[in-house]
C-alpha cells in the first residue's frame, strides 16, 4: 500500500521535512500519496537537487483543492543530471507560479529540465525579464506534445518587487512574439496583480488592444518615462470573464474579426473532463485537421484565452476565434480556419510598435 503524507496547514520548513523524510525510506518504484493544501512542485524539484534522486508525479486534478497528487520515486541521477519537472498535468496560471518559484530558488550553477505540452518560450521572455541574463535555456526536444528544455541559472539574480507579479522587458523579446507573449501572460494572474512591461517607449497600440479585449478591468499606470525606456504597470482589476458579463456586448463577441456565418461547425469538442497536457494535444489537433472554412466548437470550464494566444502567434491569418458563450464552469468557443485574411489595425501603422 502507498504510503501517505499529509502537508497541510504547514511552514514551509515542515513541509520539506516531512516530505524529505518520507522520500527518504524509498526504494525505486515506490510510490507516495501526498496531500497538500499547495502545489509543492518546488519542494519535489529542490528534493532531486539536493538528494540525486528522480521522482515523477502527478496531481490527481489540475486545479483541486486540496492537492493530493502521487509522487513515484525513480534511479539516482547521474552525475550532472538535472531535476525534472513535468508540468502538464497543471494549469496554466499554476505553471508559471511554480516554475518561477523554482528558479527563484535555485542556486547558480543548478537546474531542472522543464516538460510541457507546447513551447514554454514566454517563460523564457519572463526569467529572463525578472532575472535578468542569468539563464541558460536548451531545447532537449520539441514538438509532438512534449517539450523539453534544460533550464539552468547561470549566476545570482536580484530579488524582484514583491508587488510585481511578473515582469516583461519587452525590449528583448522579438516583435512577433510580443504582445501574444504579453496576452498569455496576462490571462494567468490574479484578480489584484500587477504586470510590468518595460519597453522603449508607452505600448499605446498594446494599451487599446487590452481596452478593446479587457474593457474596464485594468488600471494603466506609466510609472517611469525617459527616452528609450518606459516602465508600465497593469494591474487586474477584474477577471476577464467578469469583465465580459459587464460588458454590453452579447455572448458572440470575438477575440478577432469573425466572419464565423461561413465556417461549417464539424464537430463539439467537449475537454472539461480531461487533464490540461491532453486537452491542448485534442484541441490542436482538431484545428490542425481542419480544411478552409470549417471549425468546431470547444467547451471548456474556463477561459481559454491564454490558448487564443498561443494560436494567434502560432497559427496563420485563416485562423478564427469566436466566444459563443462564457458561463462559470462553461466556456464555448468557435474556432476554425476561414479565406479571408484578418486586416491589421490602422492605428498600428501611425504609431511606432513596441
Amino acid at each position: 500500500m502507498p504510503t501517505k503524507i499529509q502537508v497541510r496547514d504547514q511552514s514551509e520548513g515542515e513541509r520539506c521535512e516531512q516530505l524529505f523524510d518520507g522520500l527518504a525510506g524509498s526504494e525505486v518504484g515506490d510510490t507516495i500519496e501526498v496531500v497538500a493544501d499547495r502545489d509543492i512542485d518546488p519542494q519535489l524539484v529542490r528534493y532531486q537537487l539536493e538528494h540525486a534522486r528522480s521522482l515523477e508525479w502527478e496531481y490527481a486534478h489540475p486545479d483541486a483543492e486540496p492537492r493530493e497528487l502521487a509522487v513515484t520515486v525513480g534511479e539516482p541521477l547521474e552525475d550532472e543530471s538535472l531535476a525534472t519537472i513535468d508540468v502538464r498535468d497543471l494549469k496554466p496560471q499554476r505553471r508559471h507560479e511554480a516554475l518561477l518559484e523554482i528558479f527563484d530558488d535555485l542556486a547558480a550553477g543548478e537546474g531542472f529540465i522543464l516538460v510541457n505540452d507546447h513551447d514554454p518560450k514566454p517563460l523564457y521572455h519572463e526569467l529572463k525579464s525578472l532575472h535578468g541574463d542569468v539563464i541558460e535555456w536548451d531545447y532537449a526536444s520539441q514538438g509532438g506534445g512534449e517539450w523539453r528544455v534544460e533550464v539552468v541559472k547561470t549566476g545570482d539574480s536580484e530579488p524582484t518587487d514583491e508587488d510585481i507579479v511578473t515582469r516583461y522587458d519587452v525590449r528583448e523579446i522579438p516583435k512577433q512574439e510580443r504582445h501574444p507573449t504579453i496576452h498569455h501572460r496576462y490571462g494567468m494572474i490574479p484578480r489584484g496583480g500587477t504586470m510590468e512591461l518595460v519597453a522603449p517607449h508607452e505600448p499605446r497600440p498594446l494599451q487599446r488592444e487590452f481596452r478593446q479585449q479587457y474593457g474596464d478591468a485594468f488600471t494603466w499606470e506609466v510609472v517611469e518615462s525617459e527616452p528609450g525606456r518606459c516602465r508600465v504597470q497593469i494591474t487586474k482589476t477584474a477577471h476577464t470573464e467578469e469583465a465580459a458579463d459587464s460588458d454590453t456586448a452579447d455572448d458572440t463577441v470575438s477575440a478577432t474579426p469573425s466572419d464565423d456565418e461561413s465556417i461549417e461547425i464539424t464537430e463539439e469538442l467537449d475537454v472539461k473532463d480531461l487533464p490540461p497536457a491532453q486537452r491542448h494535444e485534442q484541441i490542436f489537433e482538431a484545428y490542425a485537421e481542419l480544411d478552409i472554412g470549417t471549425g468546431f466548437i470547444l467547451v471548456n470550464d474556463h477561459d481559454p484565452k491564454p490558448l487564443y494566444h498561443q494560436f494567434e502567434a502560432e497559427a496563420g491569418p485563416e485562423f478564427r476565434w469566436t466566444y459563443r458563450r462564457r458561463d462559470p464552469g462553461e466556456f464555448r468557443v468557435l474556432i476554425g480556419k476561414a479565406e479571408s485574411p484578418i486586416d491589421g489595425s490602422a492605428d498600428d501603422e501611425t504609431e511606432a510598435p513596441f
